[in-house]
């Protein structure tokens, strides 16, 4: 008898990790810590009135105070789908749409890695941003459309945030929906994703170049972030209805009967630019490599994938003279540019496409 949802054995949901949530003398106190700066005391009385608000949401559980019927198209129509959450779908499945057009601009996603730069601490732009540069000049002499994402952002704007991935695709993947409706949650004040727009953007692309340095022999913490919640893109469940929100047993019962672990972004070709200064290089261009072909993406060729070192044990402060010195790596990093524009210019006539295109995996996940 073939599985289905109704006749599959589901296993049990394990509790007991987090059982309780914060007392109200605990919220009041991290409520309050936002606004500890003296320039607040007279709103003081206006502040106790918001905190209380803000204690019912959370108390009552309110991830998402405005919600709708899904409508048609969906596996339960009268489920009630968080507005921003049918808002991001519908930009993305817009963008989706506006990148398979054929008249459509080129476009390549430019990711900038690193979580410094000069509006805050430290005080200086990054090595990763000048990179970038270097390839955004290359993308728009080749008549390419290059969107920069800098994510430094996050360490130097006020309540920009990528909130980490609750990892809900390890209890059942359908859990884990595209886009990802764990964000924004109000009743825990996990508001400000910048995801929603992320997604719209890697949707949008043709190709993607990531600029990144090398954190203790791993990528930086935002870029970090940025993949763990792209994690929906690959395999996430595009009707939030079909588990009624975050069902874990409804989401075990789908995967059991049968989930076809959908690539949502693939088809889209990439360049790696890995820089550091003492070790670790190579294993996070692998990584990142190896991350994307997962994803069902196409690598650019040899010359898109490089690793380097910017001043090899030599001072940190002196590091920007050393890549002002290297003509050789800012050639390398044109190039890589150059190999995108290249194969973005294949993908989009047809002549580029995945090896291993159209084989079915005995073990999908």
């Amino acid at each position: 008898m073939a599985k289905t949802p109704e006749n599959v054995a589901v296993p049990a949901v394990r509790k007991g990790q987090m059982t309780t949530g914060l007392s109200r003398e605990a919220f009041r106190a991290r409520f309050m810590e936002r606004f500890y700066d003296p320039a607040f005391r007279p709103e003081d009385a206006a502040l106790a009135r918001l905190e209380a608000i803000a204690w019912q949401a959370y108390d009552e559980g309110r991830k998402a105070p405005l919600a709708e019927p899904a409508g048609e198209g969906y596996a339960d129509p009268a489920y009630e789908l968080a507005s921003e959450w049918r808002e991001a779908h519908d930009r993305i499945e817009a963008a989706q749409r506006r990148q398979r057009e054929r008249e459509s601009p080129s476009r390549v996603l430019v990711i900038i890695g690193s979580s410094r730069n000069d509006y805050t601490c430290p005080g200086e732009m990054s090595k990763s941003f000048r990179l970038a540069k270097i390839c955004e000049h290359e993308l728009q002499g080749a008549g390419i459309v290059a969107d920069l994402l800098d994510l430094s952002r996050l360490t130097a704007e006020p309540d920009l945030h990528i909130h980490p991935c609750k990892g809900c695709v390890s209890t059942a993947m359908p859990l884990c929906h595209w886009p990802c409706s764990c964000y924004p949650n109000h009743s825990l004040n996990q508001v400000n994703d910048w995801m929603a727009e992320i997604y719209e953007r890697f949707a949008a692309c043709h190709g993607a170049i990531f600029v990144t340095p090398v954190y203790w022999y791993q990528v930086s913490s935002p870029l970090k972030l940025m993949m763990d919640r792209l994690v929906c893109a690959d395999g996430g469940n595009p009707d939030p209805t079909s588990t009624h929100g975050k069902h874990a047993d409804e989401a075990k019962r789908l995967e059991l009967a049968g989930w076809s672990y959908p690539k949502h972004l693939a088809g889209r070709t990439y360049g790696l630019i890995v820089h550091g200064d003492v070790a670790g290089i190579e294993d996070t261009r692998r990584a990142l490599a190896d991350w994307l072909d997962w994803m069902g993406w196409i690598d650019a060729g040899a010359s898109a994938r490089i690793d380097r070192m910017i001043g090899y044990y030599e001072p940190y402060a002196t590091s920007h003279e050393t890549l002002d010195a290297d003509e050789r790596f800012r050639e390398e990093v044109a190039n890589v540019a150059r190999a995108v524009s290249k194969a973005v210019g294949a993908l989009r006539a047809g002549a580029l496409h995945r090896a291993d295109e159209g084989i079915v995996p005995p073990r999908p996940k």
